[in-house]
């Protein structure tokens, strides 16, 4: 009954997209009058939120962009296999595996199917490695199918440069049913095989890596590569191909990224949406000194949350928008991430494992002790804004890898944990973050009294389930 009803709302979803093209100024707001008759008066407030939002805020000028640019056959497949696939489908799925197994399927997969790279970025934890190293093609497609088998369609895939894997569109086509969100330096995207696979596919979004201008560009990845990304960004936007930015936030970058002119230079090359990572000190010589302050975190945080009210771009904040999704949402909690050896890793910044998919099911190593012993510490700081057991609250990691004792699965991963200087660095770093954020968190969040409940309701879910899984491991022991 529920895929039937999700093809007659995928059906219904695909005719409303074709008559908003038609017009999109005129019709969009037909589309929405006749959500609100058909919808039940409860929807009807948020119906009408939308509205408002699509006709007079600057969602209504990205929608547009969206309608307007995008390829229509991209457009119809993207967006039916995320509502339909991910959203009614996936959700469902999630829930029914946690009554399973106790823990819901992720929301998203991160595979990194290579580690190779065709540049040599200065932080980069990638390194040097060959196409040996790659992915089996079979490897990855047993992942996404144990993955859908979890309700997850959503897919991000990095590397190394996800480009240079020869597996990709193989495998992507083959789950059409999919969407899959590809983080690349973009040196390949205007290679006309790369864009006419990308159409046949209609599924894959490019997401390309700035650092900014063309000096901050070109002095991490090297000379050229802002020209590259330029042409790669044209040549997206002129075969109707979707696409957004990734990027590395850091103490030099940091306020060029966050200008207006930045935004502006953005949108005018046709992104539609932008990822901020902070710059992480992880990798065998992490450089601490490149990690944005306290200050430029804040500054960070406000002017996401400004220009997601006044362009029409919709920029992202991974530490910042935390508490929209309850805190870390790493080690199975709503992600994880598969290295291109196979290794089930928490996190993409957490290079440590217990398990393999090679030798267990995804079903299983999602029930990890050490990954029910990261759940049962999140959120990992009652401030959501402070998310991350790296950098946010570092005696979590290292508290959490000490009883676990997974294995390192990247040279010089357990160098944030075991450098007395690195660990003395974060741990300072840490509270200074805290005393900046706290009052934000105060005065921004807890007043609300929906959210304050909320976070209450995730302490106490935390408690429990360290008192379950202390419960768990002294039977255990006892047997």
């Amino acid at each position: 009954m529920l895929n039937l009803k999700s093809a007659m709302v995928g059906a219904a979803l695909k005719q409303a997209l074709r008559y908003a093209r038609r017009n999109p100024e005129k019709n969009i707001p037909k589309i929405l009058d006749t959500a609100k008759s058909l919808f039940p008066d409860r929807y009807r407030p948020s119906i009408e939120a939308v509205r408002h939002q699509v006709e007079n805020g600057v969602y209504h000028d990205l929608l547009i962009r969206v309608l307007k640019n995008i390829d229509p056959v991209f457009l119809e497949r993207l967006t039916y296999n995320f509502f339909i696939n991910q959203i009614a489908l996936g959700v469902q799925k999630q829930i029914e595996v946690e009554k399973e197994i106790g823990v819901p399927g992720p929301f998203t997969i991160l595979i990194s199917p290579t580690m190779r790279c065709n540049l040599s970025c200065i932080g980069c934890y990638a390194g040097k490695y060959t196409r040996e190293d790659d992915m089996p093609p079979q490897l990855f497609d047993s992942i996404i199918d144990q993955g859908k088998e979890l309700g997850t369609y959503l897919y991000t895939i990095l590397g190394g440069e996800p480009f240079v894997y020869e597996h990709l569109f193989e495998v992507t086509k083959k789950h059409s049913d999919a969407v899959f969100q590809v983080f690349t330096n973009a040196t390949l995207l205007s290679d006309d095989k790369i864009v006419k696979e990308l159409k046949e596919s209609g599924n894959i979004i490019p997401v390309i890596s700035i650092e900014g201008w063309q000096t901050e560009t070109d002095q991490r990845r090297g000379p050229g590569s802002y020209q590259r990304i330029i042409q790669a960004m044209d040549t997206l936007r002129t075969n109707g191909v979707p696409f957004g930015v990734s990027i590395t936030y850091t103490r030099q970058n940091a306020y060029t990224v966050t200008s207006d002119a930045f935004f502006d230079f953005l949108i005018d090359k046709g992104a539609l949406f932008g990822w901020y990572f902070l710059f992480m000190p992880v990798g065998k010589d992490p450089a601490v000194e490149l990690m944005p302050t306290a200050e430029q975190r804040k500054h960070l945080f406000e002017t996401v949350h400004r220009v997601r009210k006044e362009k029409p771009i919709f920029m992202m904040d991974f530490w910042g928008d935390a508490p929209y999704v309850g805190g870390c949402i790493a080690g199975g909690r709503r992600y994880i991430h598969i290295n291109n050896k196979g290794d089930v890793e928490p996190c993409i910044f957490v290079h440590f494992a217990v398990d393999n998919i090679k030798d267990k099911p995804l079903k299983e190593a999602l029930n990890s002790y050490f990954f029910q012993l990261i759940r049962a510490n999140q959120p990992f700081n009652d401030n959501l804004l402070l998310p991350c057991q790296i950098i946010d609250q570092p005696s979590k990691l290292r508290e959490i890898v000490s009883i676990a004792k997974p294995r390192p699965t990247h040279d010089g991963a357990d160098v944030v944990l075991t450098d007395s200087h690195i660990a003395s660095f974060l741990d300072k770093y840490s509270v200074e973050v805290r005393s900046t954020f706290d009052p934000i968190w105060k005065e921004l969040f807890l007043t609300n009294d929906v959210i304050a409940a909320y976070v209450q309701k995730l302490c106490r879910e935390r408690e429990e389930h360290k008192r379950k899984l202390q419960e768990d491991t002294n039977e255990a022991k006892a047997s």
